[in-house]
């Protein structure tokens, strides 16, 4: 199971921002520096924008930055901004879409597996990432 190059892009682009503090930067410097195709990270943008994440201003002095301090934004509030709720199976969501229900095996495997990594994403924010870089 892997995030989508979307969402490995987003997170890029928030550690980025979080590593320049409270400054705007211009969308094209952090596609540059990030290597991220300039028509995806304006998608990307727009998603963390809906989402609270980014704050956005157009013009000369237009740019991108956090919405929020770094030690606020966690790692599992980006991935869903854009990739939408994890979900390891989609018996995770509810056992009556199983056709093995109730009687399945794996159901609580994967349902201890998608808290444990939801968790986990949940306690990594960016300013601790910025820490350990």
């Amino acid at each position: 199971m892997q995030i989508t190059r979307q969402a490995d892009y987003a997170i890029r682009a928030v550690l980025y921002l979080a590593r320049h503090n409270d400054k705007r930067i211009a969308t094209s410097a952090i596609a540059e520096e990030q290597r991220i195709p300039a028509s995806f990270l304006a998608k990307i943008v727009s998603q963390l924008s809906i989402a609270g994440l980014l704050r956005t201003a157009r013009g000369a002095r237009g740019g991108v930055m956090l919405a929020r301090e770094a030690k606020d934004i966690t790692l599992l509030e980006v991935v869903e901004a854009i990739d939408g709720p994890i979900q390891l199976n989609e018996c995770v969501g509810g056992s009556d879409v199983c056709a093995f229900s109730p009687k399945c095996s794996m159901r609580s495997i994967w349902c201890d597996a998608q808290e444990d990594l939801v968790k986990r994403l949940k306690n990594a924010n960016f300013a601790d990432m910025l820490a350990d870089s």
